[in-house]
């Protein structure tokens, strides 16, 4: 098979991929700016001449990509002050970084050289266009969160903001959170709610899920299907189906009612890690603790339970940003002694736009970042328990 040889690259060609880079950030600016073809057209057209220019000059590396953010630094502070020259220097820092390593031929570094120049363009391709998909879903989470410190009642970033002006931050909408009492009631219900639910969720979902690991158990797949069937069914036939039997047997709009409702939608969830977890369960563990004369509530929590652990905590973590996040069937299944955070965010967005929602999005969204990490910290430890992964 054919090697590819890495070599330097052709002025055209790192053009023609410097301009493609150049008109997707000049989509973004331009249409801040109220005009997208024509930030794409300019950030085109400056990308190929800089790749054009830069391409033979790879001797000077580093002397050229300093030169060049500095260059797009004051670009950007001479058009639209400091936000523009802090955005300037990423836009510089990039543009000098991307051009070379496209002219040195350092994207082939890593890559197999028996490569063609199609599997290659496909290999990068993939991984733009799964960059473009988190581009997409982060940026409105990361757009909610400077503005929670506006200092103004606007969902807006207003001229003081962008001009980075300390007058135009405030922690006025957190101040709000904590010291108003409808926000505090909603914050305590779901505080008491979401744990209860979790619990629940997690003891029925574990004991469901270690018993249809069983192979001797009749109908598991239709059984599991029904189990997780609240993840499937949209979730306002749930909470509308959920009102109704509530109603009937005396459960709607009572605590417990709610509870209950949030841990059917929690078992799905734990049903699901904790059976990705048993997979690699050596079952000839509980065979050999029968063995020596434990029964199986010992040998559940003395052998099985510690195995299956991370899987258990991470369905129950699911589990509970599941209830705490809920708002469609408390909606149904609640009153108004049961409001939590969810509904009172919902609340604020249809009676009144408080920006007080921007600061409590942001807290949740600072949790849920800390709940992932400790689900990454546990499926990294279940994977070594399990000898899937060295250390």
């Amino acid at each position: 098979m054919a090697l590819t040889p890495v070599e330097n690259q052709t002025p055209g060609f790192v053009a023609a991929v410097a301009a493609g880079s150049g008109a997707f950030f000049g989509l973004f600016i331009g249409t801040s700016q109220g005009s997208g073809p024509m930030g794409m057209l300019i950030g085109a057209v400056l990308m190929a001449l800089l790749g054009f220019a830069f391409t033979m000059m790879t001797n000077k590396e580093n002397q050229i990509r300093w030169a060049l953010a500095a260059a797009f630094v004051v670009a950007g502070f001479a058009t639209a002050g400091l936000p523009a020259a802090v955005l300037g220097v990423f836009f510089g820092w990039f543009a000098g970084w991307f051009i070379f390593w496209l002219a040195t031929s350092r994207y082939r570094a890593h890559l197999a050289p028996y490569l063609t120049s199609g599997q290659v363009l496909w290999y990068y391709t993939f991984r733009v266009i799964c960059g473009v998909i988190f581009v997409f879903l982060i940026t409105p989470i990361l757009v909610v969160m400077p503005l929670s410190f506006n200092s103004q009642d606007f969902f807006t970033f207003t001229p003081e903001m962008l001009r980075f002006d300390p007058a135009g931050f405030s922690l006025k909408h957190y101040q709000d959170f904590f010291s108003n009492q409808d926000w505090q009631n909603a914050l305590w219900n779901s505080v008491k709610i979401a744990p209860m639910a979790t619990l629940l969720s997690v003891t029925f979902g574990t004991l469901a899920a270690i018993g249809l690991s069983q192979p001797h158990v009749p109908f598991r797949r239709a059984i599991m299907a029904v189990l997780i069937s609240p993840m499937i069914v949209p979730l306002i036939i749930s909470a509308a189906g959920m009102y109704f039997f509530y109603s009937r047997i005396g459960l709607q709009g009572t605590y417990m009612g709610v509870v209950m409702a949030h841990a059917v939608l929690g078992i799905p969830f734990v049903i699901i890690t904790v059976t990705a977890t048993l997979v690699g369960f050596d079952r000839s563990l509980t065979r050999a603790a029968a063995n020596m004369g434990a029964g199986p509530v010992t040998t559940f929590f003395r052998v099985q339970m510690p195995l299956i652990l991370p899987g258990v905590i991470s369905g129950g973590l699911f589990a509970f940003i599941t209830s705490f996040d809920e708002v469609v069937v408390v909606l149904f299944v609640g009153s108004a002694g049961q409001k939590t955070l969810p509904w009172q965010m919902f609340i604020g967005l249809r009676e009144q736009i408080s920006p007080t929602i921007l600061a409590v999005a942001t807290i949740l969204v600072g949790i849920s970042v800390l709940l992932l990490a400790t689900l990454e910290l546990l499926r990294r430890r279940s994977e070594r328990l399990r000898g899937m992964s060295p250390g």
